[in-house]
This record gives C-alpha cells, sequence and structure tokens, in this order.
C-alpha cells in the first residue's frame, strides 16, 4: 500500500510558511468568470473614455486603472488582473502617451505600467487566494467540528447494551459522509464493516492494529488509524472516501475507541451486578437452609447424647449411635458456617470493636481446642511488647480458631503446630505454621474463595470449603489482610495481620 502523511491536495500555507491543513478551494462556473472579465474590461474603458474626454494626465489615468487591477486581483485572480493589465496599458499608450492615436510598443513608459500592473496584480492575487484558502480552511474546520460533535452525541446515545463494532461503522459513515468503513476489534478479533468495503478494506483496519500507526493510501483514498487507549492499540479503523484530514481522522478513531471502552465498562458493569445479585441469592438461600437444618440438627443431637448417655445398648447399636452423633456434629459446624458466612455477606453487618491484645486471644483460643481431636502439639511464640489491635473480639477469635483447626486438620499425625505472633509496621501478625499438606502455587489465593478447596485436601480430610472464606471476610471487615504461604522445607503457613490500634482509639 502506498503511504503518505497527507492526501495529495493543494495545501495551505500558515503564517510561518508551514504546511498547514489541505483543503480544495470553492471555484466559480465559466459564466460567472466571464462576467467578471467583462466587467473588468468595462471598468477600464469607462475609466479611459472619462479620462480622455476630461483631459486627465497619463497619471491619473494609471492610479484609476491601478485600482481597477487590484479590484480584478482580489475578486477575479491572476490571469483577469493580467488581461486587465494589458489592456489598460494599451489604452494609455494609445490615448495619453505621444505621439496620440499609436501603438509605440518600444516605449519603456508601456513597460514599466506594465510591470507595476502585474506586480500588483500578482502580490494581491495571492494574497486574495490565501485569503480564500483561509476562510475556506475555517468554514471546513467549523463543519467538521460540528461532525464530530455530533459523533460525539449520537455515541452517548446509543443503547450500549449491544456489541459497539455493529453501531460504530455506521454512525461514522452516516456523519461524515464516506463511502466505506471497517472496525477491527482486537479483543474479539471481529471486523464491521459498514458501506461499500472490500476485503482489502477490512485489512486496512487489521494492518493499522498491527503496525500502530496512521496511514493514508492515495489510490483509494482511505485513511488507517489504530484506536488507541492511552499508549495501548485496542483495534484498528478504516475510512474510506470524503475529504478527511489527519486531525479528523485521529479525532474519529479517538471517538470510536472511546465508543469501544464504553460499551466495555458497561458490560463488566453488568456482568458485575450480576454477580452481585447471585451472590446475594445464594447468601439468602443458605442462610435460610441453615436456619432450617439447625432444628432438626439439635433433635438429633440431642437424641443421640441421650442414648449415649442412657446406655444399655450393645455394642453395634453404640457404634452406630456413635457414627450419628458424630455426623450430627459435623452438620452442626456446616450450617454455624453457613450463618456465619450469611452473617459476614449482610449490609448492615458492622465489627463491635474494641482494643486488646492479639497474644492472649491466641491463648484463649487454644484453650477452647479440643486436645483429644488435635493430633499435634503446639509451640507458641509471643514478642515480650506488643501493642494491641481494635476489632471485633469474637470474629478475629472465630478466624483464628479456623486457621488453629485447619491446620490440626492437615498437618501430619505428631508434627507441631508453631504459632507466632509478632510486630510489623504499624500491624500485628499472627502466624499459624504446621507440616502437611503443600498448597500448589495456583492454588494459594483461590482456597480463600467460597466453596474452593485445593488439589490434595479432599483426599487428606472432608470439608466444605468455606472456612477459610470466613476468614478473609473477617479481616477484610478489619481493614487488614490474610494470605498462605508454602513450600516442602517450611511447611504450610497462614499469616493473619490487623492494623495496630491508635492512641485515640
Amino acid at each position: 500500500m502506498g503511504a503518505t502523511n497527507l492526501p495529495p491536495r493543494e495545501k495551505i500555507e500558515d503564517g510561518r510558511g508551514e504546511n498547514a491543513l489541505s483543503l480544495p478551494l470553492p471555484g466559480r462556473t465559466k459564466s460567472r468568470t466571464l462576467l467578471s472579465y467583462c466587467c473588468s474590461l468595462a471598468a477600464v474603458g469607462v475609466i479611459t473614455w472619462l479620462a480622455f474626454r476630461l483631459h486627465f494626465e497619463a497619471a491619473s489615468v494609471g492610479f484609476l486603472g491601478l485600482i481597477v487591477v487590484v479590484v480584478s486581483a482580489v475578486y477575479g485572480d491572476f490571469w483577469q488582473a493580467t488581461v486587465t493589465s494589458i489592456v489598460l496599458v494599451a489604452c494609455l499608450d494609445y490615448f495619453f502617451f505621444p505621439p496620440l492615436f499609436e501603438f509605440t510598443i518600444n516605449d519603456p513608459r508601456d513597460w514599466l505600467a506594465l510591470g507595476t500592473f502585474e506586480f500588483t496584480a500578482l502580490m494581491l492575487s495571492h494574497l486574495s487566494r490565501r485569503a480564500q484558502m483561509r476562510a475556506a480552511q475555517a468554514i471546513a474546520e467549523r463543519q467538521n467540528s460540528d461532525r464530530l460533535y455530533q459523533l460525539a452525541h449520537r455515541i452517548l446515545l446509543l443503547d450500549q447494551s449491544h456489541d459497539p463494532g455493529t453501531f460504530i461503522p455506521p454512525l461514522v459513515l452516516e456523519v461524515f459522509g464516506l463511502s466505506a468503513v471497517v472496525l477491527f476489534d482486537a479483543l474479539s478479533a471481529g471486523t464491521h464493516l459498514s458501506g461499500n468495503g472490500s476485503g482489502e478494506t477490512e485489512q486496512l483496519a487489521r494492518n493499522a492494529y498491527y503496525r500502530d500507526k496512521e496511514e493514508f493510501d492515495p489510490d483509494t483514498n482511505s485513511w488507517s488509524c489504530p484506536l488507541r487507549l492511552g499508549a495501548r492499540p485496542v483495534g484498528g479503523l478504516a475510512l474510506c472516501g470524503g475529504k478527511l484530514t489527519p486531525l479528523m481522522a485521529n479525532a474519529i478513531a479517538s471517538l470510536s475507541a472511546i465508543a469501544l471502552e464504553r460499551a466495555r465498562s458497561f458490560e463488566k458493569e453488568h456482568r458485575a451486578e450480576a454477580a452481585r445479585q447471585i451472590e446475594r441469592l445464594r447468601t439468602a438461600v443458605l442462610d435460610a437452609l441453615a436456619h432450617e437444618l439447625k432444628t432438626p440438627l439439635t433433635v438429633i443431637m440431642t437424641a443421640s447424647s441421650g442414648l449415649l448417655a442412657a446406655g444399655g445398648l450393645a455394642d453395634p447399636q453404640m457404634e452406630l449411635v456413635s457414627l450419628i452423633d458424630d455426623q450430627a456434629k459435623e452438620l452442626n459446624q456446616l450450617t454455624s458456617h453457613l450463618l456465619g458466612a450469611a452473617r459476614l455477606d449482610g449490609a448492615d453487618f458492622k465489627p463491635q470493636r474494641e482494643p486488646f491484645l492479639l497474644s492472649s486471644l491466641v491463648k484463649d483460643t487454644l484453650e477452647s481446642v479440643d486436645e483429644q481431636q488435635c493430633r499435634s502439639p503446639f509451640r507458641v511464640s509471643i514478642p515480650e511488647q506488643e501493642p494491641p489491635v481494635y476489632a471485633d473480639r469474637k470474629l478475629i477469635e472465630t478466624a483464628l480458631a479456623q486457621l488453629i483447626d485447619n491446620a490440626a486438620k492437615y498437618s501430619d499425625p505428631g508434627s507441631p503446630i508453631a504459632i507466632e505472633v509478632k510486630v510489623g509496621d504499624g500491624e500485628v501478625i499472627v502466624t499459624v505454621r504446621d507440616q502437611g499438606l503443600i498448597i500448589a502455587p495456583a492454588d494459594r489465593e483461590h482456597i480463600f474463595e467460597r466453596f474452593y478447596r485445593g488439589a490434595g485436601s479432599e483426599q487428606r480430610t472432608p470439608g466444605t470449603g468455606l472456612g477459610l472464606s470466613i476468614v478473609r471476610k473477617i479481616v477484610d471487615a478489619h481493614q487488614g489482610r490474610v494470605w498462605a504461604e508454602s513450600d516442602p522445607e517450611h511447611g504450610t503457613a497462614f499469616s493473619l495481620a490487623l492494623p495496630a490500634a491508635r492512641e485515640s482509639q
């Protein structure tokens, strides 16, 4: 494709002598041109007749004739002024330069007058043409500004729920009167054509994206411009036909890129709102299900505990009742997690904050751990000096209990569980480390999502995938952070960090 920076049209120079906008000048019809010539020559004839009848001197006639040349150069063109100058010099030579009524071609006065008239005609016609071109430029710029405003206004009024590639090309085609418009969307790798385009036109739009530069093809009178958001290209645009300047082509491409991004932002917002609605519905269902399960589970646990306490059961019966009691406790723990998750998702949820030491809360949490179910010893490390945190004590205790319970479930039997409290930069950190199941790097962020379980955890111990998601929600509600680290050498560690309390709190 032959490419150049400007289309092959007559260039306008600005006041600094630099190339500015290229625009065609408005032309004149043949009848108007002939009438203008006739008026100039008639003016020369009238001036000559009056001056001869009134016995004017040649200098006065030349001055009056110069006025006619000036008018011819300003309102006509250089050639009209040239013809007027030649006729005027001929009249001066014949009627006012002696010998009268004779043409003296070699008279220096004739050549001086003709040179003066021609120089005046040349300068004034050039200045007049320049002024006309600037006027045409101003009119074209105003029209283009109006078109750009119309395009931007109509883009804002379009339905953003549809694919933006389907409505941008026909809109640009209509507003700017082009023959074809092609938009290439890099995200979907699709092209959208409007007008009399072809496969070559579509390739222009693709090339604009791949090359990331503007190009003009004089053979097809078409522009190809990349669609950019900042410095990153997101597509390409091909504009065929019409009379567009580089500035206008870039402006159309910028508006098209903004329309693409606006439609995508609308789509993302719509998806996010749909996800929020689904999450609210799921939370409501889980909350209702957990409440409905609580009552029968309480009855089952009471009955199984009563049977175990009453005794008198045979060994197979005792084994079955114990199994019922254990599974009922598991279901009760699951419903408690569901209720806790529903409570944290509630719009009216607010932590009941108070100042306390995390080290003391760690000790209280360890005292509530069932030593019979825990298969590993605990090693606790507490700093000598520790600032308090300002948080909801019950919620943080729930989060710590979940981390400790998680470590107890997945650690190797007999291996120690290390719990360390340390002071960081404006925060207090609790780390629970165990030697057990190693978490893959791809799972370390997802394990804090609801119902997600890492690879290998299903075979290791049963679970619901709710515990760590509850921990993250509790920590997020306190503007803290929680993360996981895992490698074969140091084991798996879950850390919880809370901001240290300020003195004003």
